[in-house]
């Protein structure tokens, strides 16, 4: 059986910061050329789908998960679950449990956690991502590298992060020893949980690159016995910054002359809180109050719009409030308990900046961003289903129709629920 002329592989590793690999040999020895990418402002909910349509979140409408919209809230039917005590409705296992049941229930086919939201508020908020990003038509905005491929008929592999990082490693083996794709994306969410338990400083870090390394090599012997070329990328959605002050501000906006839910509403995620007002005597005594909290600041609009997350009808938030990095805030409707290390800082911070690694002898000077990899996904795919049908009807001496694409991915990110806090 002939090779096919060529294969862009695109390993995707979840939080392969460039802070990670800066001083590492990660990969030096198969993929050389390196590059830090800006990340994007928000939590892998807001980058993932910015890497997979190369735009920014107030582009294509994901960003944070929880909104406020008492209104369209598919949730009502939690509330009763607030009358249970605390010490079983915030155990984590009760949450990730309940979390399976209610996105069965609510036929979300992307990325599903209640994590800590609180039953008492909960009818108050809907959830962003209802659809899969690493599916065709899984933007809440626009489309995204999948459409792209499945509208020109090229035949692609993506992983399913429902299932572990081995049994996506060995469902690309079988698609390239098969050789019917001209596209592979492959997503590892492992590292990220990790650093998140030990943080950025762990010698468990380097011994997981060590084994990540391995992996590819055996991916690239395969892939090489069936492509005569394959043109490799690594990369990552953010780093990741230890947490070594942690923050309480329920404890200073709860004591405020104000009601949840009527003054106001609220998600304190890990790293920012997003405020709605419904009069502006809340707003201004919110204002006031993170004002005087030195590990934060409140981003002005113009910010936002430069960071590409600024919304015309604000239903991310109102406010945005944004600790430094370093600072957890915790408790938070993400968790109660402190972690090792998150992300989710303002992209400008040292630990926020993503990694690019290839074997590819140059990378156009233009790839700065993470929404750029887009770019390098969509390019590369044209050549590799170019070259591979010319080589085809070359073989056969006949006209060729697009195989089936394999596209065995179901919830975003669900290997992730057991791991990422904030996601």
């Amino acid at each position: 059986m002939s090779r096919s002329k060529v294969l862009p592989l695109f390993v995707f590793i979840d939080a392969c910061g460039w802070e990670i690999i800066r001083d590492d040999s990660f990969a030096v020895a198969f993929a050389p050329g390196r590059r830090r990418l800006e990340s994007v402002f928000g939590y892998s909910s807001a980058c993932v789908p910015s890497i997979l349509s190369g735009r920014w979140p107030a582009e294509h409408g994901n960003w944070c998960y929880f909104v406020y919209d008492p209104e369209g809230s598919p949730f009502r039917f939690l509330r009763p679950l607030r009358h249970l005590p605390a010490a079983l409705t915030s155990r984590r296992i009760f949450r990730r449990w309940l979390s399976r049941v209610v996105k069965a229930r609510l036929k979300f086919e992307g990325y599903f956690d209640l994590y800590n939201m609180p039953f008492r508020y909960i009818s108050l908020f809907d959830f962003s991502e209802k659809r899969s990003p690493l599916q065709p038509g899984g933007m809440n905005q626009g489309t995204n590298i999948f459409d792209f491929l499945g509208g020109r008929g090229i035949r692609y592999h993506v992983s399913d992060p429902a299932q572990s990082e081995a049994v996506n490693s060995a469902r690309l083996v079988s698609a390239m020893e098969e050789g019917g794709i001209d596209f592979a994306f492959l997503y590892w969410p492992e590292l990220d949980g990790l650093l998140h338990r030990v943080g950025n400083q762990s010698g468990e870090i380097p011994r997981r690159l060590r084994a990540y390394e391995r992996a590819i090599e055996g991916l690239l012997r395969v892939a090489q016995a069936h492509y005569e070329e394959v043109r490799l990328y690594i990369f990552g959605d953010h780093g990741m910054a230890n947490c070594d002050e942690l923050l309480d501000l329920q404890a200073i906006i709860a004591p405020l002359p104000l009601k949840m839910g009527k003054d106001y509403a609220v998600v304190y995620d890990s790293t920012m809180a997003r405020f709605w007002f419904f009069n502006e005597r809340a707003r201004e005594l919110v204002a006031a109050a993170l004002q005087q909290v030195p590990q934060g600041r409140i981003l002005p609009g113009e910010e936002l719009e430069e960071l590409g997350c600024l919304f015309p009808d604000r239903r991310f938030g109102e406010l945005i409030f944004l600790v430094r990095e370093g600072v957890l805030i915790v408790p938070s409707h993400m968790g109660e308990r402190p972690i090792r290390a998150m992300h989710g800082y303002h992209p400008s911070e040292k630990h926020s900046f993503a990694a690019l690694l290839t074997n590819q002898p140059s990378i156009s000077e233009d790839i700065t961003a993470i929404p750029d990899v887009y770019r390098l996904m969509a390019h590369d795919a044209q050549l590799a289903w170019e070259a591979n049908r010319s080589s085809t009807v070359a073989e056969r001496g006949v006209g060729v129709s697009p195989a089936p694409f394999s596209a065995t991915s179901s919830s975003v990110y669900a290997e992730k629920m057991r791991t990422d806090p904030d996601t």
